[in-house]
């Protein structure tokens, strides 16, 4: 199947993963505007951002919740409580309150993944193809175009809340796009499985470390470019739009890929890669080399947590599919949260060098957990 074609059996569910991307992206451009006016260490600024991963673990339990409560609009209104929450953050210049305003964001942005997630899942079984990377591709394509932009309204001096009013207005317009509905699959008949916990464990972990990897590039690629190579704000900008667009790139290439390689062949092959990207940029000696280090990063990466997700729902019975989806999401997206914890550490310890260092080794953790899903997957009845 063609990427347009793919593209648009997914288009309702990938409209939501553009407006996902869009807004992480300007909040990754904004980085060091943000953290200077909270006059945080990197340690502490870490730290701070724990609310987002507080709120991603509540939106875990809330997601089936709502979404077999809203059904075809839970999409709809979880982007609406996503963009209002964006807000928060911007308005915020407290050190004691921004936590809070991180924690909203976490929520309602781990329960629109989660929502978004499944629908792919649930038209890849309808459909028997595999959509999953081409729907992240389009969280990257949002992301690494708003960082673009990002790094010239920084320039002009303009603040987070006006960038995040202009995305919330899209999301509106959007709206209509991302009305869908949704598959309810009862239990077969005779069904006896237990609870799939491996699977959800295993696929988790691997999505854990690719948007944990990823998460290291948004929230940290500006400050290493601009105070560790002594890039301008505007070079410091393109880091993260860098990621986004490589990883646009890797995943929609990835959709072509899958749909001729086993999943876990890809997801070594790009570990491997996305290390040599992390290793790249820790010891870059200026901007344009680590633009490399992260534009590899963002090609291998790309398609690790796509193609996880799509795993632990060809792994679990149909009608466990949601809630699979669900529990390994939430694994791999407090990642991107936990990231910046791990990197504020490091950093304040040891330097951004050696925290890319530790994010290259990160990556390479993927490659045991591959193999202990294929064995897995080998145990498992026909």
């Amino acid at each position: 199947m063609s990427l347009v074609a793919s593209l648009s059996l997914a288009r309702r569910p990938a409209t939501a993963f553009a407006v996902v991307g869009a807004f992480w992206g300007a909040f990754a451009a904004y980085v060091p505007v943000i953290k200077a006016r909270l006059g945080a260490d990197d340690g502490l600024f870490g730290l701070l951002l724990l609310g987002s991963a507080t709120g991603l673990l509540t939106a875990m339990w809330l997601a089936p919740v709502v979404d077999r409560w809203l059904g075809a609009r839970g999409m709809q209104a979880a982007a609406v409580l996503f963009a209002l929450a964006w807000f928060l953050p911007g308005l915020v210049h407290s050190v004691w309150l921004f936590p809070v305003a991180m924690f909203v964001v976490g929520t309602t942005s781990g329960l629109l993944d989660v929502i978004m997630n499944s629908r792919v899942s649930d038209l890849e079984a309808r459909h028997g193809r595999s959509l999953m990377n081409g729907a992240h591709g389009m969280f990257s394509l949002g992301y690494g175009l708003s960082a673009v932009l990002c790094s010239f309204t920084r320039e002009a001096g303009l603040p987070l809340e006006a960038v995040i009013a202009l995305l919330a207005t899209i999301t509106l317009v959007l709206l209509p796009m991302m009305k869908t509905g949704v598959d309810r699959v009862a239990a077969a008949e005779g069904h006896v499985g237990g609870y799939p916990l491996w699977p959800i464990l295993l696929c988790g972990g691997v999505t854990l470390i690719a948007f944990m990897s990823e998460a290291t590039v948004e929230a940290w690629s500006a400050l290493h470019i601009e105070r560790t190579l002594h890039g301008g704000a505007a070079e410091g900008a393109l880091g993260p739009a860098m990621l986004g667009l490589t990883m646009a790139f890797g995943r929609f290439g990835g959709q072509v890929v899958a749909e001729r390689m086993a999943e876990l062949a890809v997801i070594v092959r790009a570990a491997v890669l996305s290390a040599l990207g992390a290793a790249i940029a820790a010891t870059a000696t200026g901007p344009a080399m680590a633009y490399l280090g992260f534009g590899i990063l963002g090609l291998g990466v790309s398609v690790i947590g796509p193609m996880a997700l799509a795993l632990v729902g060809k792994m679990v019975a149909p009608h466990l599919r949601t809630e699979a989806i669900s529990r390994a999401a939430v694994m791999g997206f407090s990642g991107l949260f936990l990231a910046p914890v791990f990197m504020g550490l490091l950093s304040q310890a040891f330097g951004l060098r050696v925290a890319y260092g530790c994010v290259a080794l990160l990556l390479l953790g993927a490659l045991p957990l591959a193999r202990a899903i294929a064995a897995l997957r080998r145990a498992q009845p026909a």
